[in-house]
């Protein structure tokens, strides 16, 4: 198999490969955003979908004339570069953080909160949204989304296991993106109950993370390759989802409101037997 067909059987969407680094690139699931990424040495590439892989997958040439030793090669270099890539891209958080400020923001306007505050960050005439992703709370990297919704994240960031917690004490809640964590917020304070909210930004990042978690609920995204709801099963955690498809909760929440989407996920808390630790006293 060649390397752009490999690349394609993970969903990534490549017209022409750069050899010996990085690249972003969409796919088939998230088209208008740089979703996927791969490196390809000629004999040896990885490819990675955020939102199904965990972890990148490497293929391997099958033409038996290239040197196996200058594959093991470069396979090691890439481990390296990666690690490196990973150090900068922390440092570049820490930097990007450190100059922003506290703002509305179109994007969140947009998702139903015209009044929220954000991190924003100027940089080349765009203000950016700034979302911190943190593993074990080490900074690792940032989410940054533009005024249109076009999200990407930091070069060579490390991102597996990574994510962005808003704490009140109460039950674990776990979903991909910021937008949907803020409206599962304003659900739970209509419905009076504490919770801890992990923005895990991929679904595969949701298996992870909620493994690591004792109890809680998976607020899946309703994708129509049924990929949200595979993390929430694969999770092996309770789940919500929305009743139509490729809605995730803030997009359900901004078409039934607040009072219909807060008894919605409060119907799913209770029948799963998961409230008493999110029940404000």
């Amino acid at each position: 198999m060649r390397f752009e067909e490999f690349a394609r059987s993970h969903g990534l969407i490549i017209r022409d490969v750069i050899p010996d680094r990085w690249v972003s690139t969409p796919t088939e699931d998230h088209p208008r955003s740089r979703n996927g990424r791969y490196k390809f040495l000629g004999a040896v590439g990885w490819v990675q979908n955020w939102a199904t892989m965990q972890t990148p997958s490497m293929w391997k040439t099958d033409d038996s004339t290239f040197d196996r030793g200058k594959i093991r090669q470069a396979i090691q270099k890439s481990i390296l570069d990666r690690e490196e890539q990973a150090k900068k891209a922390s440092a570049k958080a820490g930097w990007i953080l450190h100059q922003t400020y506290l703002a509305p923001h179109p994007y969140l306007e947009k998702k139903g909160f015209p009044d929220e505050m954000g991190n924003i960050w100027e940089n080349d005439g765009k203000r950016m949204l700034v979302i911190p992703m943190r593993i074990a709370h080490r900074l690792v990297g940032c989410q940054l989304i533009d005024d249109q919704g076009v999200k990407k994240f930091l070069y060579g960031q490390h991102s597996k296991g990574a994510s962005f917690v808003i704490d009140a004490k109460g039950i674990p809640l776990f979903c991909e993106g910021y937008a949907t964590a803020l409206s599962i917020r304003a659900a739970m304070k209509a419905i009076k109950m504490r919770y801890t909210l992990f923005v895990c930004f991929s679904a595969s990042n949701i298996q992870q993370i909620a493994r690591e978690v004792e109890g809680g609920i998976v607020i899946a995204d309703r994708d129509p390759n049924g990929v949200g709801e595979r993390s929430a099963l694969d999770a092996n955690k309770p789940y919500w989802l929305s009743d139509t498809v490729g809605e995730d909760f803030n997009d359900f929440h901004i078409r039934v409101g607040l009072f219909r989407a807060s008894e919605s996920l409060k119907k799913v808390i209770f029948l799963n037997n998961v409230a008493k630790a999110g029940v404000k006293t």
